[in-house]
């Protein structure tokens, strides 16, 4: 399949990059507030997997336009040789550094790059971009302007008038608020702008829909993973000595707490890379569950040796020791497994707790009180749970690559969205919850708990329903 490549070109600080980071999906991409942070063309590839779908250039602003256009029509004899006059300009002023910017930009134009020309529709038009603007319809490339407002101001009006007299399209693209249904509406304009003999794009914008889907159910698969672990999760541990029963549950608590908070940020994770971010910085609340939503139990236990290990040393002893019972350890090997595993599945039966702690073998317990904390026993813990993965997805879903700033989540908004969340799938939810926490959980839960949770995270994405 022939790979598209789009210049992106016009006038320096006018949001050329963050609409390249938008459309290339890429962090890498460089976006500074001054001007001339680009100063060489840097070629960006979409792509699928390993399948290129369009490349992006991203090139320096226009330095001398009235130079070049100057240059161009001293040496032009009719419009028939306009576009050869743009390329002999490059080859005759490639080592020039007057024009080293507008050779740059220029270059992928000449090579056969379709153009984007970006201008700020929150600053006025003037007429000096006229001159860059006549350049680029010299080049007879496909040609489309998006005006990108990134200030207060609107004059998007006038710049529409004034950029339909070079341009065959005119659309109005905000890069860093841009969405994925913004970014396929920017492709469909460029497969109009190449015409229906052209259907590269069209099959773009049908691997991007389909890329979509696959992004949603993989997610939907995700926080599956995060709602079946957290509800379950509980933390253990044996009691050493003179530790008292609230001193452990103490330590359960942080234990259990922040391994809930590990489930958390390792979902999000991987949330944020199936849509290609790796490194996201985030801001807001942490998962927190006070004391009182949680349980403890405490309990004897057998523990400690596995039944061979116990065999083997009550085989060499010659009995159990403690004084409380005596193994007879007969000749064979299956009569001494015999007894000694009705000894072990028997004591909790035939002692006390108080007196299954004594029991030994060669000083070795075969029990002890066993602490455990959880699972989190508060109704709204999974309601907490599920707002706050399907905020982050969405916040994750709807961001675009140009945006820098960090993830912003709060608890307020987590709240709403599991408020939106409709009563009957809620209802649904509910028994699926309340069977992960009793551990009753089957596959079938899990599959029906993914397929609510897909349809809650792509329920309004209408490109979605409409892919092919």
């Amino acid at each position: 399949m022939t790979v598209p490549v789009f210049a992106v070109v016009g006038h320096p600080n006018k949001g050329k990059s963050s609409i390249v980071a938008t459309l290339a999906e890429r962090s890498d991409v460089d976006i500074g507030p001054l001007p001339g942070t680009t100063r060489t063309s840097r070629r960006f590839t979409f792509a699928i997997g390993d399948n290129a779908q369009y490349v992006l250039v991203d090139t320096p602003g226009f330095q001398r336009a009235r130079d070049v256009i100057a240059w161009m029509q001293a040496h032009a004899t009719d419009a028939s040789g306009r576009a050869e006059l743009v390329r002999l300009f490059v080859e005759a002023h490639r080592h020039d550094p007057r024009f080293a910017d507008e050779i740059e930009l220029l270059t992928p134009v000449v090579d056969g790059a379709s153009i984007i020309y970006v201008v700020d529709g929150a600053k006025p038009y003037s007429p000096d971009y006229e001159q860059e603007m006549e350049i680029l319809r010299w080049t007879g490339q496909p040609r489309m302007a998006l005006i990108n407002r990134i200030g207060a101001g609107d004059h998007v009006d006038r710049w529409r008038q004034a950029l339909g007299q070079y341009f065959s399209l005119v659309r109005e693209f905000n890069a860093v608020q841009a969405d994925f249904a913004a970014r396929i509406g920017v492709l469909r304009a460029l497969a109009e702008l190449h015409g229906d003999a052209d259907d590269t794009l069209p099959r773009v914008i049908a691997a991007m829909q389909r890329e979509r889907r696959r992004r949603l159910d993989a997610s939907a698969g995700i926080i599956c993973g995060l709602l079946s672990s957290c509800l379950a999760r509980a933390e253990r541990s044996l009691l050493s000595g003179g530790e008292t029963v609230e001193t452990a549950k103490e330590k359960l608590v942080t234990r259990l707490l922040a391994s809930l908070r590990r489930e958390e940020a390792s979902a999000r994770a991987a949330v944020e890379s199936v849509y290609g971010y790796h490194g996201l910085e985030r801001e807001g609340e942490t998962l927190d569950v006070v004391a009182s939503d949680l349980f403890a139990q405490s309990s004897w236990e057998l523990f400690g040796l596995s039944r061979r290990t116990l065999l083997l040393t009550a085989a060499l002893g010659g009995a159990a020791a403690g004084g409380t019972l005596d193994a007879l350890v007969g000749g064979a090997s299956m009569l001494l497994g015999t007894v000694l595993g009705g000894v072990v599945g028997g004591a909790g039966a035939l002692l006390a707790a108080d007196e299954l702690a004594k029991v030994r073998v060669l000083g070795t317990p075969l029990g002890g009180k066993v602490v455990s904390v959880g699972p989190v026993s508060a109704p709204n813990f999974p309601w907490v749970l599920i707002g706050r993965a399907l905020l982050h997805h969405r916040l994750v879903s709807e961001r675009n690559h140009a945006r820098r700033e960090k993830l912003a989540l709060e608890a307020r908004a987590a709240q709403h969205a599991a408020e939106a969340i409709p009563e009957t799938v809620r209802r649904q939810l509910a028994v699926v919850f309340d069977r992960l926490r009793r551990g009753a959980s089957a596959e079938t839960d899990r599959q029906r708990l993914t397929d609510l949770l897909r349809q809650m995270l792509g329920g309004g994405d209408d490109d979605d329903q409409t892919a092919n």
